[in-house]
């Protein structure tokens, strides 16, 4: 006897059938997120080798030199690998300023490439910072050569958003690393549109998150509402440095791409300039900031990827005229020099602390791609710098 024949799916069962099995093939398709065992993104070998022997001098030869040897490292790791987790973001941001500052095209080729085989697309959390983050290098890429399709993706997301009533029980950005994930998306996209609903939107949410998170004493921001009450083991606040180094970087591409008359400007400056006073006092002794800023003995080791964003944020400060330059200098030369010294002789950078929520223990050779994305915006900000002042 024959077999008997499967029946026959009805067709609104079949339709679905092919819709899922097309959801799940576009699923497998997207990119992965990056996690901190993901190789692509970081890792913590135990034995790194040596340290390069780098000069951290402020002189464009050598800032060129430890620039380019981090960037090609980095760039042998991820070469090929697309992804829009927010811990590329920072890695996108500093190759576009490492193809400017070395006329090494490789490196913004890689983020276009990303950009296109994504369709300029963001994060599957509709409303979350983290998945907007990339948005920041495809505004900046947009900038460079205009085409709508670009902004098209972000344009549907953050209309659908900005109908959503605000809410300050419950902030949208609700940790402190958001506001450098985020904000400057909104800007940017104000100032690529010359939409400035964007640009407001994006200032009421800075504010609510600030009025939540910001100590007006200490001039630092907790890393979300949890941490407000939270003490180190000497008493003092818990203040992460990476997560302030991250609003501070925040600030300066906000400053960026807002405008010189938007009525709000004066408060992003006075803040930026509270938060560049109060992280100078806590730099240590050599140049970079401990994971937890009020309680440097029980950190012996620095944290490079909030160091790194403190640097690039007060060279752009001072390369701006927001900070004076005699104040800062001193700073962001030993900042600088710190940086370099965290640079191993295979081009790897160290002390980068893994994807956390508070200061936390990592071996040296930890390196992550924000951290060295952040690492790249330094090298390209100090150096600019340097021939702002030398001109």
């Amino acid at each position: 006897m024959s077999p008997a024949r499967p029946a026959l799916l009805p067709f609104s069962s079949r339709l679905l059938a092919c819709a899922l099995c097309l959801l799940a093939a576009t699923l497998l398709a997207l990119p992965r997120p990056a996690h901190a065992d993901d190789s692509r993104s970081g890792d913590a070998p135990a034995n790194p080798g040596p340290h390069a022997q780098l000069s951290g001098a402020m002189r464009p030869a050598d800032i060129r030199r430890a620039a380019a040897k981090v960037a090609a490292w980095q760039y042998a790791r991820v070469e090929g690998y697309d992804s829009l987790d927010w811990t590329f973001a920072p890695l996108y941001l500093g190759f576009l300023s490492a193809s400017d500052q070395l006329h090494d095209p490789r490196y913004a080729g890689y983020v276009r490439s990303v950009g296109e085989h994504t369709h300029w697309g963001l994060g599957p959390r509709v409303h979350h910072a983290d998945d907007q983050a990339v948005a920041q290098a495809w505004l900046a890429l947009y900038a460079r050569t205009p085409d709508p399709a670009m902004l098209a993706p972000l344009r549907e997301r953050y209309d659908m958003q900005m109908r959503i009533p605000d809410d300050a029980q419950h902030p949208l950005w609700w940790w402190c690393d958001a506001l450098f994930m985020a904000p400057a998306t909104w800007a940017g996209l104000a100032s690529a549109t010359h939409d400035k609903a964007y640009l407001d939107y994006m200032d009421r949410q800075w504010w609510i998150t600030s009025t939540l998170l910001y100590d007006p004493v200490e001039h630092l921001y907790s890393r979300d509402a949890s941490y407000l009450h939270k003490r180190e083991r000497n008493g003092s606040k818990l203040f992460w440095s990476r997560g302030n180094g991250w609003v501070m970087a925040g600030l300066a591409r906000v400053l960026t791409l807002m405008p010189a008359d938007y009525p709000q400007r004066p408060r992003y400056v006075q803040q930026f300039r509270e938060m560049a006073a109060r992280l100078a006092q806590l730099q240590s002794h050599d140049g970079l900031w401990r994971a937890g800023l009020l309680d440097a003995v029980d950190y012996p080791r620095p944290e490079t990827s909030g160091s790194a964003f403190i640097v690039y944020a007060l060279a752009w400060g001072v390369h701006h005229g927001v900070l004076d330059d005699a104040g800062y200098r001193p700073v962001i030369a030993r900042g600088w020099r710190g940086l370099v010294g965290e640079i191993y002789a295979d081009g790897r950078l160290g002390d980068i602390q893994p994807i956390g929520a508070a200061p936390g223990d990592y071996p040296p050779g930890a390196s992550y791609v924000y951290g060295v994305g952040a690492f790249l915006l330094a090298a390209g900000e100090v150096e600019a710098l340097d021939k702002e002042t030398t001109r």
